[in-house]
């Protein structure tokens, strides 16, 4: 996996699954993304932008807690 620079004040810390960083480590091989963090900063800033044209049905927001509670993310 690849290392990761010391947590700067301005920056937050979120824990992915092995599987998850490794499936991304490959997807960005030979890419201009210097890092998961990098990438994952990208793709979430792209998701954020499109604020209010999709938005969490409640069986969708049931269904993500469902799976959040099973990794161990919430009680």
């Amino acid at each position: 996996m690849t290392a990761h620079p010391p947590e700067a004040p301005d920056r937050g810390v979120v824990r992915l699954p092995a599987e998850i960083v490794r499936a991304v480590e490959e997807r960005i091989r030979g890419s201009s993304f210097e890092s998961v963090d990098a990438f994952v900063t990208f793709v979430l800033a792209r998701l954020l932008e499109q604020s209010g044209e999709t938005a969490f049905s409640e069986e969708d927001e049931r269904v993500l807690k469902e799976r959040l509670r099973s990794l161990g993310y919430i009680d």
